[in-house]
């Protein structure tokens, strides 16, 4: 015999409901002579924050707001990526540059136009990555004038894998460093006022 089964009871969605976060995990702190693996965002751990290249970029920034982070990788409809997008790209000069050439409202202005292409990134490979302390990492972000860098491995189908991304300003908080202001927005707060104008 089939049992039989209620519906549960719907109701009306409440204004000002909230979709809760979990917390991002406490990074730890390091010293230069510190493993590297210490302070790359292990993608296989952390889900990566992605965006379409077509998105708009205030929808862009509204994302780095959202999920905590300043930088995201731009991907096809396939995941595979097709550039890098950093706060500092969507709050500098760039898109100052482009409506200057380009005409048009920021509004109009897509990721893709701004974004540092595929052709343009440099990856550090995982076996390397492995074998290197934090200092490494740092002297590599600054021999490179970046601000990420990302991981690769090779899956067991050959393909290349982001595996991991390296954020400065993480090292930084890590290493207990004050993060130094730079021309653009440094802290979410600053996005945000950013987002407002």
């Amino acid at each position: 015999m089939e049992r039989h089964y209620d519906p549960i009871p719907s109701q009306a969605i409440r204004p000002g409901t909230v979709v809760p976060q979990p917390p991002a995990p406490q990074a730890t702190s390091v010293t230069p002579e510190d493993s590297a693996l210490a302070v790359m965002t292990d993608l296989t751990r952390v889900p990566a924050v992605l965006v379409d290249p077509d998105v708009d970029i205030e929808a862009g920034l509204r994302v780095m707001v959202r999920r905590g982070v300043r930088s995201l990788l731009v991907v096809n409809v396939d995941n595979e990526i097709v550039g890098l997008i950093s706060a500092s790209d969507l709050l500098g000069e760039k898109p100052l540059q482009h409506l200057r050439e380009h005409g048009g409202r920021r509004a109009d202005v897509r990721i893709y136009e701004l974004m540092t292409p595929i052709a343009e990134l440099e990856v550090l490979p995982l076996s390397a990555v492995a074998q290197a302390r934090v200092g490494n990492v740092l002297a590599t972000l600054e021999q490179s004038g970046r601000q990420h860098a990302l991981v690769v491995q090779d899956s067991a189908a050959g393909h290349a894998l982001v595996r991991g991304i390296f954020s400065a300003t993480q090292i930084d908080r890590q290493l207990g460093r004050t993060v130094a202001a730079g021309p653009v927005a440094n802290t979410f707060a600053g996005i945000e006022a950013a987002l407002a104008h």
